[in-house]
């Protein structure tokens, strides 16, 4: 994808903002060198790379990415024997570090369970050199300067230096500090010259001290005189100070030996820096646009719910749903020119080329977008002034380029195809052009305003008609995208609104072709009831979904009812084996003490003896506790009826006879269930009424009934997190020992979001992904206390 479609989709302009997020000119890099894929591997390698960041910005809010340097070229010289400054070595001191800062804050987080595969991948390449970090840290502070402790030697010459020094300063000061000095110095002060001590003496006077002149005021009047006392002790100082740099020299030659043998360890552990950077820098972007990862797919399949023009402002920006692909693979935009088209043109290219270049793109999760091999767009006016070229020229030269390479994995963007000529003619290429590309199996989406392009929608299998909607009331557009709905000319309404008189209206209205009015008019009729099919099919879809939920609810409680049966009939088995082992034991022990009896007495027991272990005998016998129900019933005297009211006794809950199944067993609807109960467990309340009435249906709200699953599909991360606190709790009240949560497959970042929030939960038993029956990874089962 060249640069000249990247500047005209604006591209460039996204690389200008992603640039302000790196923290390292190793980031910057990486941005300035950024353009979209066409691989699908390596895209979809991109995107869970920025997701990767989006996690961990989530998760703890930053990255420790301080103190980072590009240090290559220092590296390089130090590898092929140079010496590097102190200054050099400060920053590959500071680099060293932050990498293993970095890399023990990624494995940290993969130890805390945490899927970061991609970037444990890159941090793989970081070997840490704690030695090499050590001896640079010990020898150059943060400013680049020299330390003492770079070796014994260097410390004690710093010694020498600081002791020779405040020598020379005490025997200048006794000098200032004396009598005639006030009125043979220009001022009582010890400065330097030339590296060496000196006092300003007035020019009548520089004979007294004698010494060696250094310079001179501007005026001649004050010269810098180092006095002949401290001559020597200068030359000292400098010969120290000789020795300070040729030792500096010395531990600069010996750390930069040592980083160029570790020179390809430290370029890897830049370039994994570097990338690091950069994806950090995407994924903090991405959460500045309020982004989303996309589905991505080699289909040329475009699906986008609330997208948003990347580089317009959150709050201006007018979310649309785009599709493409999937039963239609041409869109015609057509209508006035009002600014939206170009708009809506602009989203699709931009968010494919972000997509494509593994930034995430400002739409709703679980949007879905095509990796294509090839992006053409010709969008704008442009004159080449050059070759001179008109418009229509102009746009022609790029339509032939683009006819020259466009095939069935190409995303095609045309902006008012066919203007700047006349006007039927510029219609008639259009259609051809347009014929061409569909032909060829392109995803093409095209803008125009020609009226001839209305019907080429409805003519064209493949083809849809789009519009921009726009409001009269405030004479601009809405930049809502209306699919389906092709565009009509406002003209004549702007017109009237904006106080044109009504006569001249109707004249035009005249001149307009009986044809063309009865399309506006149909078009205005589209545009109405299309408006109502939206608002009813939302109506219908949410009452579908309701009801949907409401079926799979009664079908887990039914399953549930059945489990916990089963549970019930075993936990009786058990109890009853209990108590038969419990006789069994009293029993064996009954007998014992009989011939123990018969044993001591000879058989000459007593009958009050026998009476006593006749009762022991009795009292092992198990008895079964009957449920207050069951004692409580009543023999049914009376022959059941459909239609009688009764109590299910098992169930301690009325219901309605329906039909008898068989000679022992009655159909029941408890509410809205129904089931098969038998008669032994039913007893009769009352008859039913002898006049019947038509029930009503009773709506309840959404929150009235707490389902056995919550669906987060298509839910913004926080709000998704607020839905599950509240389900939780309503499921708690509600006395459900199981609950399932829908997050779907996606990203994994909302199952990592709810996996998370059930972890601190006090109240949650525990929780597992669903099995392949109950919806895989998509779905978590979570056991509540």
């Amino acid at each position: 994808m060249n640069e000249r479609l990247l500047h005209t989709l604006e591209f460039d302009k996204i690389r200008e903002q992603l640039l302000s997020y790196a923290s390292s000119t190793l980031g910057e890099e990486k941005v300035k060198q950024l353009v979209p894929s066409s691989s699908f591997e390596e895209v979809k390698r991109w995107q869970d790379e920025t997701d990767e960041g989006v996690t961990i910005l989530r998760l703890k809010g930053h990255m420790p990415l301080d103190g980072i340097y590009n240090v290559r070229p220092y590296v390089k010289r130090a590898q092929i024997g140079g010496m590097l400054h102190s200054i050099d070595l400060m920053e590959i001191g500071s680099t060293i570090q932050a990498a293993r800062s970095v890399k023990n804050y990624i494995e940290g987080l993969i130890e805390e369970e945490h899927s970061l595969p991609c970037l444990h991948e890159v941090v793989q390449a970081i070997y840490p050199l704690p030695a090499v970090e050590q001896r640079i840290k010990r020898t150059v502070d943060e400013n680049g300067e020299i330390l003492d402790s770079a070796s014994d030697l260097l410390r004690q010459l710093r010694q020498q230096i600081r002791q020779t020094e405040s020598r020379v300063r005490e025997k200048l000061e006794s000098m200032i500090r004396s009598s005639n000095a006030q009125k043979m110095l220009s001022d009582a002060i010890i400065t330097i010259r030339n590296d060496r001590f000196v006092i300003p003496v007035k020019q009548e006077y520089r004979s007294h001290y004698g010494g060696i002149v250094h310079d001179q005021s501007s005026s001649g009047q004050t010269l810098f005189i180092e006095p002949e006392a401290i001559v020597s002790l200068n030359n000292q100082l400098r010969e120290v100070r000789l020795k300070e740099q040729q030792e500096i020299e010395r531990i600069l030659i010996e750390l930069s030996q040592l980083v160029g043998e570790h020179a390809e360890e430290i370029l890897r552990m830049v370039d994994a820096l570097s990338k690091v950077d950069f994806i950090m820098a995407k994924a903090r972007f991405a959460r500045a646009m309020k982004a989303s990862k996309p589905v991505l797919n080699d289909e040329g399949i475009i699906q986008l719910w609330k997208a948003r023009h990347p580089l317009l402002p959150y709050e201006e920006a007018v979310p649309n749903d785009i599709e493409l692909g999937k039963d239609f693979t041409t869109i015609v935009i057509t209508g006035p020119n009002t600014g939206g088209k170009t708009v809506t043109l602009k989203t699709i290219g931009l968010c494919t080329l972000m997509a494509q270049a593994g930034l995430q793109i400002p739409a709703q999760d679980g949007s879905e977008i095509a990796v294509f091999q090839h992006v053409f767009a010709d969008i704008g006016d442009e004159q080449s002034i050059e070759q001179s070229l008109s418009t229509f020229s102009s746009h022609m030269v790029n339509i032939v380029d683009i006819l020259k390479q466009v095939d069935d994995q190409s995303l095609v963007l045309f902006d008012e195809l066919g203007a700047g000529t006349d006007p039927q003619e510029g219609a008639a290429l259009a259609i051809s052009i347009l014929d061409e590309v569909t032909q060829r199996g392109a995803r093409v989406v095209a803008t125009t305003h020609y009226p001839e392009l209305k019907a080429y929608g409805y003519n064209r299998s493949g083809v849809m008609n789009a519009s921009v909607e726009f409001d009269i009331d405030s004479l601009s557009p809405t930049y809502k995208l209306l699919i389906g709905v092709p565009g009509r000319s406002n003209a004549f309404e702007i017109s009237k609104r904006l106080g044109l008189d009504t006569n001249i209206i109707e004249r035009a209205r005249n001149h307009v072709s009986i044809e063309s009015n009865k399309v506006d008019k149909m078009i205005a009729s589209l545009e109405e009831s299309k408006r109502k099919a939206d608002e009813e099919w939302k109506e219908i879809n949410e009452l579908l979904k309701e009801a949907e939920k409401i079926h799979k609810d009664l079908k887990q409680q039914m399953m549930e009812f059945y489990r916990r049966k089963d549970e019930l009939y075993e936990e009786a088995e058990k109890k009853a084996e209990q108590i038969v082992e419990k006789a069994k034991e009293e029993a064996e022990a009954v007998i014992r003490d009989l011939r123990k009896l018969r044993l001591e007495k000879r058989a000459d027991i007593k009958e009050h003896e026998l009476i006593d272990a006749r009762k022991r005998l009795k009292e092992a016998v198990p008895v079964l506790e009957k449920s207050k129900q069951t004692l409580e019933k009543k023999k049914n005297q009376r022959t059941l009826q459909p239609g009688d009211e009764v109590k299910v006794l098992s169930f301690d809950q009325k219901g309605t006879l329906l039909e008898r199944v068989n000679e022992h067993e009655w159909q029941v609807q408890i509410g809205i269930m129904k089931m098969k109960v038998k008669e032994s467990d039913l007893e009769f309340i009352k008859s039913k009424p002898a006049v019947e009435t038509t029930p009503l249906a009773t709506v309840k709200g959404k929150d009235y009934h707490v389902g056995l699953e919550l669906d987060l599909r298509g839910e913004r991360y926080e709000d998704a997190l607020i839905q599950v606190e509240k389900y939780i709790d309503d499921a708690l009240l509600a006395g459900y020992p199981r609950v399932s949560i829908i997050h779907g497959k996606g990203t994994g970042a909302l199952r990592q979001g709810v996996h998370q929030y059930l972890k601190n939960h006090a109240r949650v038993k525990g929780f597992r992904l669903g099995a392949a029956g109950e919806g895989g990874s998509g779905v978590t089962v979570v056991e509540l206390k």
